[in-house]
C-alpha cells in the first residue's frame, strides 16, 4: 500500500503496551484496520527485536499491511520488511535503497519544512512529522517537541510527499492533524496502551478519514 492511502501507522512499544506483548497488540490492531505497523522496539536486544520482527512479519503479511523497520536497516532487511523509518541522525536514504532495494519504502523523520525537503530531495517515499503535540514515548529536544498543525500544514505545503503526522495523538486530535493537511497519523500509546486496542485503531482511522 502507498503511504499515501496510510490512515493510521502504528508505532510498536512493549513497554507502553498495558502488560500485553507486541503481536498481540498488532493482531488487534490489524482487526481494527490499521494501515502500516513500525517496530520500534528500542528498549530490547537486538535478537529479541529480531524474533519480534519475524512474528510481525508473519502477521503484517497475512494481512496485506506494510511492515516498517524503525532506524535499523539491517534488522528491517533481515526481516524482510517492506522498509524503513530513518530519524535525522540515521543513515541516508541512498543506503537504505542500497540494502534494501528500489522497491522498500523509505520514511524520513521531520520537524521543520527545511528537514522536509531535504528529505525529499533523497527519494524519501514519506515523511513522519512531529512531535504533532508532545511526546512521552521518546526524548525529543524542546524545539521538536509540540510543533503544531501549523508545522503539519507547512511541511504538507512544502513536498510532494505524504505526510504522516505523529506525537501525542488519538482519536480526539487526529481529525485535526489530517485536517492540516497530513496522509494519516502515526500513534504509539494511543493503540499500545488503549483497554481496546482493535476499537482505539478502528477509532482514528474513522477520526483521520472523516
Amino acid at each position: 500500500m502507498n503511504p499515501t492511502e496510510w490512515r493510521t501507522y502504528l508505532v510498536t512499544q512493549a513497554s507502553r503496551s498495558a502488560g500485553r506483548d507486541t503481536e498481540a497488540v498488532v493482531e488487534a490492531a490489524l482487526a481494527g484496520g490499521v494501515d502500516a505497523v513500525q517496530l520500534r522496539e528500542k528498549d530490547v536486544p537486538d535478537a529479541e527485536r529480531y524474533e519480534v520482527g519475524k512474528r510481525l512479519r508473519g502477521l503484517t503479511a497475512d494481512a496485506g499491511v506494510p511492515l516498517i523497520v524503525n532506524d535499523r536497516i539491517d534488522v528491517a532487511a533481515a526481516i524482510d520488511a517492506d522498509g524503513v523509518h530513518l530519524g535525522q541522525s540515521d543513515l541516508p536514504v541512498a543506503v537504505a535503497r542500497e540494502q534494501l532495494g528500489t522497491e522498500a519504502i523509505v520514511g524520513v523523520s521531520a520537524s521543520t519544512v527545511e528537514q522536509a525537503r531535504t528529505a525529499a530531495d533523497a527519494g524519501a517515499d514519506y515523511l513522519g512529522v512531529g512531535a504533532v503535540y508532545g511526546t512521552r514515548t521518546k526524548d525529543v529536544p524542546d524545539a521538536k517537541d509540540g510543533i503544531g498543525t501549523e508545522r503539519v500544514r507547512e511541511v504538507a505545503a512544502a513536498v510532494d510527499l505524504p505526510v504522516i503526522g505523529i506525537g501525542g495523538i488519538d482519536a480526539d486530535n487526529a481529525g485535526v492533524v489530517a485536517a492540516a493537511g497530513a496522509a494519516g497519523v502515526a500513534v504509539v500509546s494511543a493503540i499500545t496502551a488503549a483497554e481496546d486496542p482493535e476499537a482505539a485503531t478502528a477509532a482514528i482511522r474513522e477520526a483521520v478519514t472523516e
